[in-house]
């Protein structure tokens, strides 16, 4: 199990490899990844609730 001594220590080793300033945008592009990942999974389409709904009749 992933402890947090472990998530220190991979942080410090990011800000090490990466510098301070990349390691921000690694872990978004990281998240988006895995976010695109699960649903492709899953099996579900991408939410579209940037576009807003259909007007009614």
């Amino acid at each position: 199990m992933i402890g947090p001594q472990d998530l220190w220590v991979a942080l410090a080793l990011g800000i090490f490899f990466f510098g301070s300033k990349k390691l921000p945008e690694l872990s978004r592009s990281l998240g988006q990844a895995l976010s695109q990942f699960r649903k492709g999974v899953s099996g579900t389409e991408p939410d579209r609730s940037d576009q807003p709904p259909a007007p009614r009749a």
